[in-house]
């Protein structure tokens, strides 16, 4: 069978270009050439790409459930960095702690009262003081204690490998659902080529039978 449409064309990702089959009489290698050979391995691909997407959009949900997470966190702790060292200005002290659900509306060096959640329904009060350790869950129930301005570092860091992650997927789903859509397209014209060459076969045999 012939390959010769085929593009070896990559995404940044490596993720392969569909091809678009323009020809299918000479992507089948002639006009005795086996469809259902061609059709099995376009439906291959087309399960592949489908696979790629479906994973995909399953980790793209994931970190758009993550990054306000981050966002949230490493507001908290600029918070605490400003608070600690006494650059939060008090005319931005409301509308900070309004964001940030503290009920404290009191000077930097007064203890700030907020809430924490113990699970999805149930929250405490706590009394926060001035500190330079805060403590960070990483995930698969660790956590670890970073000083303030290690935290934010982290942070920041997470939060942009985690946008920039989010960048990539988006541009792998588009990617991948054009190449879906090629491969579709590939298989509606096999398909169509394929019925107009066995009516042509019938109305052949036909006038042979006839003649």
């Amino acid at each position: 069978m012939a390959t010769t449409e085929e593009s070896q064309d990559n995404n940044p990702r490596g993720i392969p270009k569909a091809p678009f089959i323009s020809d299918v009489e000479k992507y089948i290698g002639g006009p005795d050439g086996d469809v259902e050979s061609a059709m099995k391995k376009i439906q291959d691909a087309l399960a592949k790409y489908r696979y790629m997407d479906g994973n995909l959009a399953q980790r793209r949900r994931g970190l758009e459930e993550k990054i306000p997470d981050i966002r949230k966190t490493l507001s908290m702790v600029e918070f605490l960095n400003e608070r600690r060292e006494g650059k939060l200005k008090s005319d931005d002290l409301e509308e900070d702690l309004d964001d940030l659900d503290l009920e404290d509306e009191t000077a930097d060096k007064k203890p700030l009262v907020t809430t924490f959640e113990l699970n999805e329904t149930l929250y405490a009060e706590a009394e926060l003081e001035d500190t330079d350790v805060v403590y960070l869950w990483l995930g698969a129930n660790v956590m670890l204690s970073y000083n303030i301005t290690e935290a934010m570092e982290l942070l920041a860091t997470k939060l942009k490998n985690a946008e920039a992650s989010l960048q990539s997927l988006q541009e792998d789903l588009e990617f991948l659902r054009e190449q879906i859509t090629v491969m579709e397209v590939n298989t509606a014209r096999l398909y169509n080529w394929d019925v107009v060459r066995r009516r042509e076969r019938r109305a052949k045999e036909a006038s042979a039978s006839t003649g």
